[in-house]
Parts: structure tokens; sequence; C-alpha cells
């Protein structure tokens, strides 16, 4: 009986240990690469800002970071907050749960404008309004047209003819949104929110556009 037991158990614990191999390299692997994607993502944002003073924090381990960028003088945007929420590529286990619910990488920014907006706008993709986007607050006060931008259907809101003329402006000058799914206008805050997918190469892309544009906006 002895015999047989540890023929039958040397097995499952050379699996064990094989297991428990491929867990650990996939954890400093994860490790890795959610750092690499954070510094990907806020060095071309700082790229873009260009600010005067900047701080970083970690607020979640290796899943979640946060910037605050500091401008200074007089132009349009005096504060950018930015918060990056990563995929658990260090956790093999909850991986496929959380590509379920999350889907991808997530970078969330503010601008902090100095003056008031012509009015509150949004362009957000159809697809993350409906999958677990965030709720328009003052939707049913806003006209509300659909539109195609590069291969993915948005729709626009908007408070004011102006507004809405901003953004399809915006649109032609850009013909593909790339990573960009939703802008956001509020005018009572004095904040323009942008979210992004955080792909490598492509923040600095796609956040400049956007930040010249507001910056116009304001101006104008």
């Amino acid at each position: 009986m002895g015999e047989h037991g540890h023929i039958v158990t040397q097995p499952l614990f050379l699996l064990f240990i094989a297991f428990s191999c491929i867990l650990t390299m996939g954890y400093f692997w994860g490790r890795r690469e959610n750092k690499r994607v954070f510094l990907a993502a806020f060095g071309d944002l700082v790229d873009v800002v260009r600010p005067d003073d900047q701080t970083f924090t970690n607020i979640g381990g290796v899943v979640g970071y946060h910037a605050n960028l500091l401008i200074k003088g007089k132009g349009p945007i005096s504060q950018i907050d930015a918060t990056i929420t990563l995929l658990p590529r260090h956790s093999w286990l909850y991986m496929p749960i959380s590509k379920l619910i999350m889907k991808h990488d997530r970078l969330f920014i503010t601008l902090y404008l100095r003056h008031r907006p012509p009015g509150e706008a949004h362009l957000i993709e159809e697809k993350y309004a409906g999958f677990r986007g965030p709720k328009i607050r003052n939707a049913h006060r806003l006209d509300r047209r659909e539109i195609r931008w590069g291969t993915h259907d948005f729709s626009l809101y908007y408070e004011t003819i102006k507004m809405h003329d901003h953004l399809l402006k915006f649109i032609d000058h850009k013909p593909d949104p790339g990573i960009i799914r939703h802008i956001a206008i509020v005018s009572d805050q004095r904040k323009c929110f942008i979210f992004m997918i955080p792909r490598k190469g492509q923040v600095k892309k796609d956040l400049a556009p956007i930040y010249r544009w507001i910056a116009s906006v304001i101006e104008n």
C-alpha cells in the first residue's frame, strides 16, 4: 500500500512543482510587462504635456499608477491627472477572468482648463459605452447624433452647435480614432476627460492631437 502510494503521489508532486514554477515565471514576466506598459504610456504623456512639475504614484501594486502633472503660465490647461489600470498579467490564474471583465488596459486622463469651454460635449465609442462604459449624466439635455469615425461607431453628444462643430472639425483633422474611446468636455467643471487604451507607441500619437485641439477650443 505504501509503495503504491509513493508511485501515485510522486508524479503529482512533480506536476505541482512544475505548475508552481510556471506561475512564478509568469509573475515576474507580468510585472515586467505591466511596468513596460505604464512607463511607455506616462512617458508619452509627459512628452505631449511638457509639465513644469510631475508626480507619479503607485496606487495598486503592479496594476495601477497615477500621474499628476502641473503646468505653469497662462495657457489654457493648468493641470493633468492620469490614472492607468492594467490587466493582472502577473497572475495567470486570474488573468482570463480579468480579461473578460476589463478587456484591456485603461488610461484615464483629466485636463483641468483655466477657462470654461463653450458647452458640454461627448464623443464616445458605442461599444465602450455599452460595455461597462461611463454614463453621461446630462445626456437627457444634450443633442445626439451617430457618426462613423474610422472603423468605429461613435455617438456625439453636444450642448451647443459650437461644440458640435469643434468636434467634427477635430474628426476631420484626425480621421482615425486610434486608441481613443471617449472624449468628454464638461463645461461646468472646466475639465476635459479622455479615455484611451494604452498601447505602446500610440499614446503620444493619439493624445497630442487632442491636446492641441482642446487648447484651441478654449482659446477661441
